[in-house]
């Protein structure tokens, strides 16, 4: 895929969704830190439905570490793995009162050391809540770049880095919240919806329909918000070296 094309697909997205949001939800960087630590094999869907029942009882790090692993799964018990991400909660929560001071880093670095955070759920964070140029690899980003030419690579780390360099940069805060839409509703895994692609024109993938057309480009309402509805949605954690594909 070349620079006009890139640059295409990202406008066109942009006009469609000028403001992409993640469908977590979340009301300050502490919670969507919590909810992408909650959501590794787990649905948007069955984190939310976790969260609203447990960030009214406690939604910052010294009330949660109070509440301690065994009062919080009670209210994470539907969500997979939720011992270990019990466990996982409470330490990172124990570590940012000792050593942030209670507060969400805006550092890779801090945020990976904290229990339960990999490179993807740092990028996560540091792009939602922070604003800052990060892209956060999950499985439907990592497919929507090999698939489409955008920036093909073997392993996470390889799509990352080729994303960062790829995307136009006006385009590149949101570049992960429209890639991972995209990937979650439009490019499916086994079978992708060519003929409602808005990008279809412009992607190499083969074996899509061959009458698809451009399709008009006219703004919607964006497909999520805050409050009510991909960051994406953070998948499952890829392997912390960054070697072979996203589950």
């Amino acid at each position: 895929m070349n620079r006009d094309k890139r640059a295409e697909m990202f406008r066109r997205f942009k006009a469609t969704n000028p403001e992409p949001r993640t469908e977590l939800h979340y009301g300050s960087a502490f919670e969507l830190l919590i909810a992408v630590i909650l959501s590794a094999q787990a649905t948007d869907v069955s984190v939310n439905k976790a969260t609203e029942r447990l960030f009214p009882v406690a939604n910052t790090p010294d009330a949660l570490w109070k509440l301690g692993v065994e009062g919080i799964i009670p209210y994470i018990r539907t969500i997979g793995l939720y011992n270990t991400k019990a466990r996982n909660v409470v330490a990172a929560c124990q570590m940012l009162c000792e050593q942030h001071d209670g507060e969400v880093p805006q550092q890779r670095e801090a945020l990976e050391a904290l229990p339960g955070v990999g490179r993807k759920t740092a990028n996560v964070v540091l792009n939602t809540a922070f604003g800052q140029m990060a892209m956060a690899v999950d499985t439907h980003i990592f497919r929507v770049s090999n698939r489409t030419g955008l920036a093909p690579g073997k392993t996470v780390l390889e799509v990352e880095s080729r994303l960062m360099r790829m995307v136009p940069r006006e385009y590149l805060v949101d570049a992960h919240h429209w890639l991972l839409l995209h990937g979650r509703y439009v490019c499916l895994a086994r079978t992708p919806r060519c003929e409602e692609c808005l990008i279809a024109d412009l992607c190499d993938y083969k074996p899509k329909t061959t009458r698809v057309k451009p399709l008009k480009t006219t703004r919607r309402k964006a497909s999520a918000g805050k409050s009510g509805a991909a960051l994406a949605r953070s998948d499952q954690e890829p392997a912390a070296s960054g070697k072979g594909r996203p589950a």
